[in-house]
């Protein structure tokens, strides 16, 4: 199943499959995510879901059950 990934701020959309790792929806779609460990221990990788969970874009694939997931990669406040 495809799924529509927004990726904030710049709001760039790129179609994906379901499991898809993030990491490399993202590289496909020109961005690049911070990482550092690449075992999802080091959060350097970490975006925000949907507005309301937080993931280590290293170790996960992009989530199933709907037609479009936005993707926050400056969810830190301190940045």
């Amino acid at each position: 199943m495809s799924v529509d990934v927004i990726f904030l701020p710049d709001r760039i959309t790129v179609k994906a499959e379901v499991g898809e790792p993030l990491l490399e929806v993202a590289k496909r779609a020109g961005i690049t995510i911070p990482t550092g460990c690449l075992m999802g221990s080091c959060h350097a990788c970490e975006v925000e879901i949907d507005g309301d969970r937080t993931v280590c874009s290293c170790i996960s694939g992009v989530p199933g059950g709907q037609e479009r997931v936005t993707i926050n990669l400056y969810i830190d406040p301190t940045w």
